[in-house]
């Protein structure tokens, strides 16, 4: 006896379906027998990737009209399984909108979240969620024993995406009711970051500098290695504290979780916190004067040496190709 149906909380990336929406959608089809997505939007916009991956059916709202996603779909999503056979589970990502949307359906369905889930796997006829604890150091696992559908918050990376060659998923309008006065709100304005690389967290080379940096101006090196490489820059959390870089650079258990084919850490000492978000990566080469850090653990080269020589040196050599 397994899962009958999963639900998971799609998301998109521009005219793309978002990486986090991918990897729940792998986990998903190995725990239940129907898969379906539920979203804002117009589904068949993006029903064909999704189908790819192993959803058989969209759900969606369709334009908000600038009305808060959040208040739409859990809104819409809580009137739906009142109405008629919900899922076992619901799936959604640890991001803005995914935590959005899953603290306002606990609310609608009286049934807890729980969060920070990095693995999963059936008991039966429940989802129990794996979750890191005591800086990732440990994991714990929870189930929802309410007898309602368990909301799962899953973390970035946590699950590989991949295709499956499944067909066009099918489209269902999801009804939007009446929000009263949480649906007055409107968006206004959106501001995108620029950017002119890959996102920190879907890059496949990604360059994090530390404390060893030594000091602001020093970080500009991070930056150069990264776009030599194709790459992205990233930061421990001591230099995000230190104002050196916004936080959207920030890796580990309070930033970004990565999980690039080569990550390159310079000058960062390797924090428990840190490693958690960059562990999974396949290859890991840590530059750091002290040959005891802890970095060097996890590393599968490691250089011991001085930041301000090993980068210039590194950067040279590429720029020389």
């Amino acid at each position: 006896m397994g899962l009958d149906k999963i639900w998971v909380f799609g998301e998109a990336n521009g005219d793309d379906v978002a990486s986090i929406t991918l990897e729940m959608l792998a986990a998903a089809r190995g725990l239940a027998d129907t898969v379906e997505v539920f979203m804002a939007g117009d589904g068949d916009d993006y029903a064909e990737e999704l189908g790819e991956h192993g959803a058989e059916t969209v759900y969606s709202t369709g334009d908000l009209d600038g009305a808060l996603q959040g208040v739409s779909v859990a809104a819409a999503v809580a009137a739906a399984v009142e109405d008629g056979d919900g899922p076992d589970a619901f799936l959604l990502g640890t991001t803005q909108d995914g935590r959005d949307v899953a603290g306002r359906l606990s609310v609608k369905l009286d049934t807890p979240v729980i969060t920070n889930v990095v693995g999963l796997e059936a008991d039966g006829d429940q989802l129990v969620g794996s979750e890191p604890v005591f800086g990732g150091t440990v994991d714990v696992k929870t189930k929802n024993t309410s007898g309602k559908s368990g909301i799962f918050l899953v973390r970035p990376k946590s699950f590989e995406a991949e295709g499956v060659g499944g067909a066009e998923a099918d489209t269902e309008d999801l009804d939007v009711p009446d929000l009263g006065a949480a649906g007055a709100a409107r968006i206004t304005a959106t501001h995108a970051e620029e950017s002119d690389g890959p996102k920190l967290d879907e890059a496949a080379i990604v360059v994090s500098g530390g404390r060893g940096l030594g000091q602001e101006e020093a970080f500009e090196m991070i930056d150069t290695l990264a776009k030599s490489m194709g790459g992205a820059a990233g930061a421990s959390r001591a230099i995000v504290d230190a104002g050196w870089v916004p936080y959207s650079m920030q890796v580990g258990q309070t930033g970004k979780v990565v999980k690039p084919t080569v990550y390159i850490a310079a000058g960062i000492s390797g924090a428990t916190q840190h490693l958690v978000g960059m562990k999974g990566s396949k290859n890991i080469i840590a530059i750091n004067k002290d040959a005891e850090a802890p970095i060097f653990a996890v590393a599968d080269l490691g250089i011991v040496g001085d930041v301000h020589k090993v980068l210039p040196k590194l950067i040279e050599a590429l720029g020389n190709r």
